[in-house]
């Protein structure tokens, strides 16, 4: 009672003559409101910290939940990859080898030749040697009917060795270029550069990936 009988008449304008267990009251009083306060704002970043950290978790966990999974699979994967690459080999196969590509263009043109076409020019390129396989262009001019052209693709399809033929560049136009895209005779020309494939052994392989590697160091010391 005597305590709060001394809050009661304090005198707000004369702090310095207020008794001694109020100065020591107020005081704490001030301490305890600082550290409080202090406490909230220190916790509150605190609380902030704990959700970013929590969220970070959460996607860890899912990247290794993930990655915890491929490593799983990795075995069947490894198989998966290395059965596509014996079927590639054997797709590659297929393809006409670094010997038999002579013999083979010699067949193309025959085979134009064969099926009524006047082959005007058919000129082999040098190769372009790619990852596991060689383009081979060869620039042409053949002169034929549709029907002619037509026989020239299927006799090429049914060689012995599996040929591919890309057009590029390629145009076939009327011989004789009349208005409505025909020429008097039904005679088409068919000019530009196709290519073929043939499949690179292990050695020329090895070569090709050394080339590759090396321009690459040499790219990168520029």
């Amino acid at each position: 009672m005597k305590f709060l009988d001394e809050l009661r008449g304090l005198d707000r304008n004369n702090i310095g003559g207020w008794p001694k267990s109020i100065k020591v009251f107020f005081t704490a009083l001030l301490f305890l409101v600082v550290v409080l306060v202090g406490w909230y704002f220190y916790v509150s970043s605190q609380q902030d910290e704990l959700a970013s950290l929590a969220s970070k978790e959460g996607q860890l966990r899912q990247e290794f939940a993930t990655k915890q999974a491929k490593a799983v699979n990795l075995d069947a994967l490894q198989q998966q990859l290395d059965e596509m690459k014996d079927m590639l080999r054997q797709l590659l196969r297929q393809l006409p080898s670094k010997t038999e590509m002579p013999e083979l263009l010699a067949d193309i043109s025959q085979t134009g030749l064969s099926a009524g076409l006047q082959v005007d020019s058919f000129v082999p390129q040098p190769e372009v040697p790619k990852d596991f396989y060689a383009e081979k262009p060869i620039q042409l001019r053949m002169v034929g009917t549709y029907h002619q052209f037509g026989t020239f693709i299927s006799g090429v399809a049914s060689l012995p060795r599996v040929v591919i033929l890309t057009m590029n560049d390629v145009a076939l136009t009327p011989q004789h270029g009349s208005k409505d895209g025909t020429s008097a005779d039904g005679q088409l020309v068919l000019q530009g550069t196709v290519k073929t494939y043939r499949y690179l052994d292990e050695d020329e392989t090895a070569a090709a990936a050394a080339k590759k590697n090396s321009a690459k160091k040499a790219g990168g010391h520029k």
